[in-house]
């Protein structure tokens, strides 16, 4: 046994990453992948991940290809579920990885890493919680910091349990953006984009709040886009905020967006306001200037990663975070419920008052696409 009992990578042709989880937890695995592979520059480094996320990971250098769940499968009876899920599984172990680490800690990550057949599995401690004896599938099992940690170093933790260090430098995110999505986008001028709703709802301010806000950005003389998820529950949300504010004019295109063309938007905003969703992590990977607005999650956790135009707008409390649906469960989080406008505003002003402010994404400047004279958006102003 060598110290730290790490394994023999220099024999692993082929390695398997499961992350199955949602968007913005994918994009934040976006490291993992670069320095797994710059460890074993030889191997194939494949992802096994919900096939909705594929847009946070594809074109991804470090990936040579993926295995696909799709979330649609819970639908189906019993049995046609099992048969697709038992094809996948049969996918995984026909490509006979020799290195699997599961990101998750869900049993389905668990089956498809013990299904494998690779001799090197890694994964999360998973404290008795899951199937009968899980914790003995792997043969290293990585230990959970107990304090706050970025997602993104509690995932990179996985590889040094196996003897990968990643330099602080190769630590960044890494979203590949097409051509075609950012031609899409090009062409609205410059904006500010607002991003106001998270498929959580307790994560959200009020539309009164986000409406305020808003007006107050344009008195400033911003132009205004705002975006969301095609989630109905979230395209009605930003209708009730543009229901506040019918003398406002902004753009809306919720609903309307790939993630790749939200990305595209992203890296041509001036900069993004957004509660705790994937567009912060998508600003972060650009390098997008961004207003974070946190409640009852943690932004030492999810925040800003290797971000310098960055700011995060929450309130000092005892109580927060609580990772709680809402105080008490009610699904509505007073500590976000109480920021101000002021609050919001002033970390605007402080990052566009910074010296970075005007530094941009060097993948979306605009010398990296042609830019058309008018955009390609259809007339959505209101």
């Amino acid at each position: 046994m060598t110290y730290g009992n790490y394994p023999d990578l220099t024999r692993v042709k082929r390695a398997l990453v499961i992350k199955m989880r949602h968007h913005g937890d994918v994009l934040l695995t976006s490291p993992l992948f670069s320095n797994l592979k710059k460890a074993v520059p030889d191997a194939e480094v494949d992802a096994f991940i919900y096939k909705d996320t594929l847009p946070m990971l594809e074109g991804h250098p470090a990936i040579s290809g993926y295995h696909l769940y799709d979330r649609g499968w819970k639908k189906l009876p019993f049995f046609q579920k099992m048969a697709k899920e038992a094809g996948l599984l049969r996918s995984i172990r026909k490509k006979q990885y020799d290195l699997v680490i599961n990101l998750t800690e869900g049993d389905r990550g668990a089956i498809a890493a013990v299904m494998s057949g690779a001799k090197i599995r890694v994964g999360f401690d998973p404290e008795k919680a899951g199937f009968f004896k899980k914790g003995k599938i792997y043969t290293h099992i990585v230990k959970p910091c107990p304090h706050p940690r970025h997602t993104v170093e509690r995932q990179l933790d996985v590889l040094r349990k196996i003897g990968i260090f990643p330099a602080p430098e190769d630590r960044d995110l890494y979203l590949h953006v097409d051509e075609q999505s950012k031609k899409k986008m090009a062409g609205i001028g410059e904006f500010v984009l607002v991003h106001p709703v998270s498929r959580w709802r307790f994560k959200c301010l009020s539309p009164k709040q986000m409406a305020q806000l808003i007006r107050a950005l344009h008195n400033e003389g911003e132009k205004i886009v705002i975006s969301a998820g095609p989630d109905a529950q979230e395209i009605a949300m930003v209708e009730e905020i543009l229901s506040l504010m019918p003398d406002c004019p902004a753009l809306n295109l919720a609903g309307k967006l790939t993630l790749k063309e939200l990305a595209a938007l992203i890296g041509y905003s001036k900069a993004l306001i957004c509660v705790d969703s994937v567009p912060l992590h998508i600003a972060s990977a650009l390098k997008t200037p961004v207003v974070a607005l946190f409640g009852p999650t943690s932004e030492q956790n999810w925040g800003p990663w290797m971000h310098p135009r960055a700011r995060v707008v929450a309130k000092r409390l005892s109580c927060r975070p609580c990772y709680r649906d809402g105080c008490g469960g009610s699904k509505m989080s007073d500590c976000l419920f109480t920021l101000s406008q002021e609050e919001i505003l002033a970390a605007y002003y402080n990052l566009k008052s910074s010296p970075k402010y005007e530094e941009r994404a060097s993948g979306l400047s605009s010398s990296s696409c042609t830019v058309p004279e008018s955009s390609t958006l259809p007339s959505l102003m209101r």
